[in-house]
């Protein structure tokens, strides 16, 4: 160490602070703007740095310090944003449960006699099935039947064809084993749909035994007939696209974009009761 004082680093440094420190006197003591702004150039980088590393400590200080206070306040923060997430949930099941019971009021007024579920939720879903048939909460224990239609506000989804004591499986208006008589809104001719494999990978199904001269038109709204007895007249179900020459010459054909599409589908209803509800069709 006593080496250090005696050396020449030691000399050359205590030649600059001493000229430094005497800059900073002679600054403070004299009048002259020029000395003061030449004393200000070269100490504002020195006072920038000094100003960086007082903040930088009273930060960490503050945090050392007053971090249980931080913690607290942190924990407090957790606790509203929960209880706000909550009410957000909350919210949003009335919503959903509001929604469902509009739907249900829309479609008990559109047909008179006809007898809703509850709202189903669609728990699940056929694997591989290009048809769209899925899973309902909702089974035996709630009144639902074989072949009871299944619809939305939006219009006709499909029939259940499976009933278990608490679930059921239902079948789209997309597959092949479904065949529902139709008619157009605005011209009444009837016809027939019927699904297919080709037209359901189309989210279509097609529209048979439609007269040869019919007025119907690209974009007619086509609805449920109710002739069969298996679901209530008047139930919409989608929009006519162009129609064409069947193949036997003695018709018409033309494919149908159902309303509803079964693959977006969260929540249904299950039609258990109408006015002219028939036994067509029989669980086998």
């Amino acid at each position: 160490m006593k080496e250090f004082f005696g050396s020449k680093k030691f000399i050359v440094i205590a030649c600059i602070a001493a000229f430094l420190i005497g800059i900073m006197i002679y600054a403070a003591v004299s009048s002259s703007n020029a000395i003061s702004s030449a004393v200000g150039t070269v100490f504002s980088p020195v006072q920038r740095f000094s100003q960086r590393i007082s903040e930088a400590v009273t930060g960490t200080l503050d945090m050392l310090f007053n971090a249980r206070d931080y913690y607290e306040e942190n924990q407090s923060l957790k606790e509203q944003l929960a209880e706000l997430y909550a009410k957000i949930s909350d919210y949003t099941e009335v919503m959903q449960e509001n929604d469902h019971l509009r739907e249900m009021i829309d479609l008990a007024d559109s047909a008179d006699g006809v007898e809703l579920s509850e709202p189903c939720t669609v728990i699940g879903r056929v694997a591989n099935d290009v048809y769209g048939s899925f899973f309902i909460d909702k089974g035996e224990k709630d009144g639902i039947e074989y072949y009871d239609p299944v619809v939305t506000a939006n219009g006709i989804v499909g029939f259940v064809t499976e009933v278990e004591y608490t679930y059921s499986k239902v079948t789209t208006i997309l597959s092949n084993e479904i065949s529902l008589g139709v008619y157009c809104v605005r011209t009444g001719e009837t016809g027939v749909i019927e699904g297919g494999y080709e037209l359901a990978l189309d989210g279509k199904v097609r529209m048979v035994y439609i007269p040869l001269e019919c007025e119907m038109t690209e974009g007619d709204i086509m609805i449920t007939s109710g002739y069969s007895g298996t679901v209530p007249q008047g139930i919409v179900l989608g929009t006519l696209g162009e129609t064409s020459i069947a193949s036997n010459g003695l018709s018409r054909s033309g494919l149908i974009t159902p309303t509803v599409d079964p693959y977006e589908l969260k929540t249904v209803f299950v039609i258990t009761d109408f006015d002219g509800k028939g036994s067509a069709y029989e669980e086998e």
